[in-house]
């Protein structure tokens, strides 16, 4: 599965949440990870995404293939 890309949807946090942002991977539920901007969200998603299929393989629980659907958000 190296090399494959899943969507991530990216989304400001409410600054009683702590501000930042949040990234999270719909074909992985409960993926996801935050950063104080949007780009550092997407950096650590990588590693959210690479612990998550490494937990997920490690349970003997398969790893879905990453959609083909593009979010976009207004």
């Amino acid at each position: 599965m190296q090399g494959l890309e899943y969507p991530v949807i990216i989304e400001p946090l409410a600054e009683d949440e702590g501000g930042g942002f949040v990234a999270l991977v719909p074909d992985l539920p409960g993926c996801m990870s935050d950063g104080e901007t949007a780009e550092d969200a997407l950096a650590s998603q990588k590693d959210a995404i690479s612990a998550w299929i490494d937990e997920a393989r490690a349970l003997g629980r398969s790893v879905p293939p990453p959609s083909r659907h593009l979010v976009a958000a207004e």
